[in-house]
């Protein structure tokens, strides 16, 4: 019975030692044969992902995406961008149509258990709020008692909407459209008393709209969104892969490591900065890459900070506060693991 036990365990880690070597020459085998990564993304949010009328892209989300393909290419130019509505995204990454979403997508259980989804970290922390016209004269969005509401339906925000007016035991009428660019129009031609959704999209879609000033972003957040890349189940190498990217972006962050220092602290005797950028011990290798794959992120594309700062931050035109996307030694909720 003992040696009947021994065979079975060993035959079961032989099986895992397996499956995990498949995994890893999965996709990302896949993505180094084709030559570039396919990202699904938002075409519809300045400051996270929008396509210019020649076809190139800028944005937060965006720029994710091209430090992965930074990390395996050295090029971060290897990307093709999927336009994704909020209704088909999930479908296409189920798919296989895109191998990464990287689309201001909300981290949840139902996502991860129900659809097979995994999510690589979280990129930006959000909350959902209420955009209003300043005539209504409120001050609080506990006064929606009675609204009408523009939604985008089949998100979260639907949901936390719901939840919202029922926890407060407030009644509500929501008005559905199928993409975020139908409810804020509806918003602003009068057919409903406010429009919801995190309250990044708040601010990008106050400054759109013909008199920015006629509108107000309510105090409240009333959920939480962890917004974040994913990516399907089962290849545990691709998930490595794109998990490790956001992660070496942080980290970079947190060590001062930037586009336009990184070849100068390539010099750098820290133990830290020269594990980040391949100079101690090989960590690219289990992660199917070659040694410099951060210092490639970061030269190409920047850090975490680097980035905010362009596509949100006070280089950009949205002036947004880092506030908890700060690193957690700045009083933020930003950390990674270490690369050691």
């Amino acid at each position: 019975m003992f040696k009947m036990n021994v065979v079975r365990t060993l035959f079961a880690l032989g099986l895992m030692i397996g499956c995990a070597q498949g995994a890893q020459a999965g996709l990302l085998d896949q993505v180094q044969k084709r030559g570039y990564v396919i990202c699904g993304s938002n075409p519809g949010v300045p400051g996270f992902g929008l396509p210019d009328d020649k076809g190139g892209w800028t944005g937060f989300d965006v720029d994710f995406c091209r430090a992965v393909a930074a990390a395996i290419f050295n090029d971060p130019t290897k990307v093709k961008f999927i336009a994704l509505s909020a209704k088909d995204r999930f479908t296409a990454l189920q798919s296989g149509e895109v191998d990464l979403l990287s689309r201001n997508t909300t981290w949840t259980l139902s996502r991860e258990t129900g659809q097979g989804f995994l999510f690589a970290g979280i990129t930006y922390y959000d909350g959902q709020g209420f955009l209003v016209r300043k005539k209504l004269n409120l001050s609080s969005a506990l006064e929606l008692s009675g609204a009408s509401i523009c939604v985008q339906q089949g998100t979260t925000t639907e949901l936390n909407l719901a939840d919202f007016f029922r926890g407060n035991n407030m009644k509500y009428e929501p008005v559905n459209f199928a993409n975020a660019e139908e409810a804020v129009r509806a918003f602003e031609g009068g057919r409903c008393d406010a429009y919801t959704t995190d309250a990044s999209g708040l601010y990008v879609e106050r400054q759109r709209l013909a008199d920015p000033e006629d509108s107000v972003v309510l105090p409240e957040i009333i959920s939480k969104e962890p917004l974040g890349p994913a990516v399907r189940q089962g290849d545990d190498g691709w998930f490595n892969v794109v998990k490790w990217t956001l992660f070496a972006l942080v980290n970079a962050e947190e060590l001062g490591v930037t586009s336009k220092n990184v070849d100068e602290k390539a010099k750098s005797d820290r133990p830290e900065v020269r594990r980040l950028l391949g100079f101690e011990g090989n960590f690219g290798e289990p992660l199917g890459l070659d040694a410099d794959w951060a210092y490639r992120i970061v030269k190409h594309v920047g850090n975490y900070g680097e980035i905010f700062d362009r596509n949100l931050g006070d280089s950009s035109p949205l002036k947004i506060k880092r506030g908890i996307n700060a690193l957690w030694t700045k009083g933020g909720l930003q950390y990674a693991p270490p690369i050691r």
